[in-house]
């Protein structure tokens, strides 16, 4: 028999949502105050994921592990990583007066010392749905590459404002390019069929080396030091083009739901209530 390939859930779980006013992920959606990141361990340990590693900040290390990580710890093995401004390669230290930290793509690079197998990076605040976690888990397992699970546009947006979201390019079903755009509605001429990216990817080890190359050039070339960020996709956008990376696109019909504003709240529990009537969903 062949030997199981392990796969980690890695969450993004350390920033705070300015436009939803708090920490989503320590809001509580479900019926007995689960967390988003509740649902995700959920149907990433139901999709075949063996462990998470959780990305959060020492400031709220102690609350989160009171509440959502007590709860995620008895579904699977969780390891934490602290996303700090001093998180740095060696020889670097934060500038003058830089608090926050520098972005996903720096997220991600914090967990090296944890993630040894291939993973699926996801955001804390997104509800992705149980297909998408299957698509991820059994791409990495079988093949050899990385992938994104793009989502249909006009199964993403809310009824409270405008979204960003990074459009896909995609050439004999691999991703070609993701061109981020912002301030998008129903209304804005993007075809809402258009396969757009969640920040939801299945990722190899071996990346981080570039990972750290590239967060090396990031600080080199800050312009505005103090609020610059090193986003993922662009990370990723820069090694596809490069010929470093081939990422094949998964495309998900899941309905992705997510709280880029109080006002989308009730839809989002209206949908969880709807799935654990159904069974989906025991803690």
């Amino acid at each position: 028999m062949a030997k199981k390939t392990k796969t980690t859930l890695v969450v993004l779980a350390a920033g705070m949502g300015s436009r939803f006013g708090g920490l989503k992920q320590m809001e509580p959606f479900g019926p007995e105050g689960q967390t988003i990141i509740d649902y995700s361990v959920y149907d990433a340990r139901e999709a075949g994921f063996d462990r998470a590693v959780i990305i959060i900040k020492k400031s709220i290390e102690k609350d989160f592990r009171e509440g959502p990580g007590r709860r995620i710890e008895k579904m699977m093995e969780v390891r934490y990583a602290y996303q700090e401004s001093d998180a740095l390669p060696a020889g670097f230290s934060p500038p003058p007066g830089r608090l926050k930290p520098y972005g996903t793509a720096h997220a991600v690079l914090c967990t090296r010392e944890l993630v040894d197998t291939p993973f699926c990076v996801v955001n804390s605040d997104d509800f992705y749905g149980k297909q998408s976690y299957r698509l991820v888990h059994d791409f990495l397992v079988s093949e050899e590459e990385a992938c994104i699970a793009g989502y249909r546009l006009g199964n993403t947006l809310t009824e409270h404002g405008t979204v960003n979201r990074g459009i896909c390019s995609v050439a004999g079903g691999y991703l070609t390019g993701v061109d981020e755009r912002l301030h998008i509605s129903r209304d804005s001429g993007i075809p809402l069929d258009a396969l757009v990216s969640m920040n939801m990817w299945g990722l190899r080890p071996e990346l981080f080396v570039h990972l750290e190359q590239g967060m090396i050039r990031y600080l080199r070339h800050m312009t505005t030091p103090e609020k610059d960020e090193f986003y993922l996709p662009i990370f990723i956008d820069e090694m596809i083009r490069a010929g470093k990376l081939r990422v094949r696109m998964l495309e998900s019909d899941a309905r992705w739901y997510g709280v880029t504003y109080q006002e989308d709240t009730p839809a989002l529990k209206q949908a969880i209530a709807e799935m654990t009537a159904m069974g989906w969903y025991h803690f």
